[in-house]
């Protein structure tokens, strides 16, 4: 796949297990809900998704307990509600700093990166996840600090959802590189399908045990892993 100046990571499924995410991560999260909203909630972050979860269940006036309750319900619907990420991801940043939690890639992730990132081509991540748990998941790698190879992170709340083709829009401006120049690796046929409508190359990364392998990628091209993935030709646009 030559002519490739950027590529845009999706996490779950993509470069880590979602077992690892529904595993480990969540329930972590779970535990510390009740404690963070008790011992931060002045902090802006917490803040501003404690009023966004009350936006959006309609309750104006609802307490710590009542958002805590709602936390829960959509984190056993594995929602990807904004609020829920950003809380999420301040729980788990915490986690990783203090060593209770270490990152997940499979195998042959990294290296690829490493030759992309050494090749000259931008990585960047646009996840659910929110930019914080991003950041923290990058920082606690299993080979330590990998954040040197991102230049960029994207969720929710600053690209949008994504499986939205005006979210994979926000990020080329962003990116500054031409959509046809840039792609997308992801495991879901809807994003997959939102980042071409918005001009993106993409790659459905498809590995066995992961809870969208029986959906397939649809008509996208296919990788069982990364180093499927070839970008060693390139030419000046």
């Amino acid at each position: 796949m030559p002519d490739v100046d950027a590529v845009v990571l999706d996490i779950e499924g993509t470069t880590s297990a979602t077992g690892f995410v529904v595993d480990v991560l969540y329930p972590y999260s779970r535990s510390r809900f009740g404690a963070l909203l008790a011992r931060r909630g002045d902090d802006p972050d917490v803040a501003r998704a404690v009023g966004q979860v009350r936006e959006l269940i309609g309750a104006p006036d609802a307490d710590a307990a009542r958002v805590e309750e709602v936390l829960n319900t959509w984190l056993d619907e594995d929602r990807k509600a904004t609020p829920l990420k950003t809380l999420q991801g301040l729980i788990w940043s915490e986690g990783f700093a203090r060593g209770d939690l270490a990152s997940h890639f499979y195998e042959d992730v990294l290296p690829a990166l490493r030759r992309w990132h050494a090749a000259g081509i931008a990585l960047h991540v646009y996840s659910s996840g929110s930019v914080a748990a991003q950041r923290a998941w990058f920082a606690a790698g299993p080979e330590g600090d990998l954040l040197p190879l991102v230049d960029g992170l994207y969720d929710t709340e600053n690209a949008g959802p994504k499986q939205e083709a005006d979210s994979y829009r926000r990020i080329t401006t962003a990116l500054g590189v031409p959509a046809g120049r840039t792609l997308f690796l992801s495991d879901r046929t809807g994003e997959l399908d939102a980042a071409r409508t918005a001009g993106w190359r993409t790659v459905g990364v498809r590995r066995p045990g992961e809870p969208y392998y029986e959906h397939g990628v649809g008509d996208h091209p296919e990788a069982r892993a990364f180093d499927e993935i070839d970008l060693s030709t390139r030419s000046t646009p």
